[in-house]
């Protein structure tokens, strides 16, 4: 699916276009791709050029939702399916995702690329074969392109979390210069994929499931014994736990988590708000 290319508005940056447009300037010089570059854009009184292209002024734009040019207007990035899922600005630049409202992402204390890379630097992807287990919107794969991974396979569940990732643009493009091909992106539930997986064809693994609530199979002992079947000796492993309320929910899911890979073959310590393992030899 080809990687959109034309402006993401805010309400915010919108704003600053049609500012500087009433005020008589010709042009606006800024990011009409959430921070990742900045360029000219040619204002006029019916719309603004942008990369070549002539976009009509949007109408109103709500708070907490990102737009993108649709044919002939300004449509918000969501979808309605089995849920409500839509991509949501940032103030780090970088956007987050919701499905029904919830958060999927952290945004409060750090830009959730930057998160993404610290976790990253965890399983050390410079010249490595990557596992990622549940792509999201790709900030992993990002980071791991980033430092020099030698190939990443990813997996991705809900087709509407992929079509978010095409118009994100800090989602990375699997057939971009950039990516050199060593992405490779697929529509799939990993706890089936896996199993597919020829043993001990992978160097390292990034596991960022959704909550055990929604997705208890990917914390399951059958899933650990295939992650340590698929993986060489030695080679890390990041698993996402957040940290979820002891008092409310009754669980400890680091401690879970952690007593699984050890009986799958890993020695583990608890890592930012995850576990890290290593499969022992």
């Amino acid at each position: 699916m080809p990687h959109y290319t034309g402006p993401l508005l805010t309400r915010d940056s919108a704003a600053l276009l049609q500012r500087a447009a009433d005020g008589g300037a010709a042009t606006w010089h800024g990011s009409l791709d959430l921070g990742r570059s900045e360029e000219d854009v040619a204002l006029a009184a019916d719309g603004f050029t942008f990369r070549g292209h002539v976009y009509a002024w949007p109408g109103k734009l709500k708070d907490r939702t990102l737009y993108y040019w649709d044919d002939d207007a300004f449509m918000p990035i969501s979808r309605f399916s089995t849920g409500l899922i839509k991509l949501v600005p940032t103030d780090w630049g970088a956007p987050t995702f919701e499905i029904d409202g919830i958060k999927m992402l952290p945004t409060a204390k750090v830009s959730p690329f930057d998160d993404a890379r610290r976790k990253v630097e965890l399983v050390a992807p410079a010249g490595k074969v990557v596992l990622d287990t549940c792509g999201g919107l790709g900030y992993f794969a990002a980071c791991c392109l980033e430092a020099g991974v030698s190939q990443i396979r990813s997996f991705e569940k809900n087709p509407d979390v992929l079509w978010l990732r095409t118009l994100n643009s800090w989602s990375p493009d699997p057939d971009s210069a950039s990516a050199g091909g060593r992405l490779h992106l697929a529509q799939g539930d990993v706890s089936k994929e896996i199993e597919s997986i020829p043993s001990g064809t992978v160097d390292a693994i990034l596991h960022d499931p959704p909550r055990f609530g929604i997705a208890g199979e990917l914390y399951s002992q059958v899933f650990y014994d295939h992650l340590a079947r698929v993986i060489r000796s030695g080679g890390r492993l990041f698993h996402y736990t957040g940290a979820p309320n002891k008092l409310t929910s009754g669980r400890d899911v680091p401690r879970e988590v952690s007593k699984r890979l050890e009986k799958a073959g890993f020695k583990v310590e608890l890592a930012l708000d995850g576990v890290l393992a290593v499969k022992r030899h």
